[in-house]
């Protein structure tokens, strides 16, 4: 709107930090959903049931996408973002550092929430209700202590169980309960600083699909 060359860098550092700040979130809500996809259907192939209900995902899903998009989306940009180099428009929305971020927090959830599953009641020597409640306790808060690895794709750096009872089909946990799922979600933050020490190749992990798929025609 004016004649300032100061103006060009301040609509490119924003330009950046919307498009990083979508990224952040498309990082986190996978997350969420591809663990949630495979804790289900491994335990309903294998049990004949689910661990998280209807009721549980929406709710998670209600308040991730509600506060995952005020916490990730709405960052105001940084000098860093000026220092990385331009991004081409055929380069994809999600970079090999957000697959690698991912699929890491996805399998310590998934490996977490199947023991749980499986061997919980036996472990903790609790009933099959207290059981499905730490599942879903342990789910929801490894999304909470997950946000803040979202927050830096690379750089290293109560809920409703207690008052919807009858809403999401949950029971009470004792405080022994809350720190054993408080303890399980905590270990996000040292996985999610582990990787980002693992280099990631510059070529886009869907196109060793694609050529795959091209020697195979």
């Amino acid at each position: 709107m004016d004649d300032n060359f100061g103006s060009v860098a301040t609509v490119l550092r924003w330009g950046r930090c919307v498009y990083t700040n979508i990224q952040k979130f498309i990082q986190f809500q996978l997350t969420v959903n591809v663990a949630a996809l495979v804790i289900n259907f491994v335990a309903v192939v294998s049990a004949g049931e689910v661990p998280l209900s209807a009721v549980q995902l929406l709710w998670v899903n209600l308040i991730m996408d509600t506060l995952g998009a005020l916490a990730l989306a709405t960052e105001k940009p940084t000098k860093e973002l000026m220092e990385k180099p331009p991004v081409g428009r055929t380069k994809p929305l999600i970079t090999n550092v957000m697959w690698r971020n991912l699929l890491s927090q996805a399998a310590y959830q998934i490996a977490v929430l199947l023991t749980l599953q499986f061997k919980g009641e036996a472990i903790f020597n609790v009933g099959s209700k207290v059981n499905d409640t730490m599942i879903f306790n342990v789910f929801v808060l490894c999304q909470v202590f997950n946000e803040f690895n979202a927050r830096k794709l690379e750089k290293k750096n109560v809920v409703m169980v207690e008052f919807l009872k009858k809403f999401a089909d949950t029971e009470r946990l004792n405080w022994w309960q809350w720190g054993v799922c408080v303890g399980f979600a905590s270990v996000s933050w040292p996985i999610g600083w582990t990787v980002k020490w693992i280099p990631v190749p510059e070529k886009p992990f869907l196109s060793y699909l694609k050529w795959e798929n091209s020697k195979a025609v």
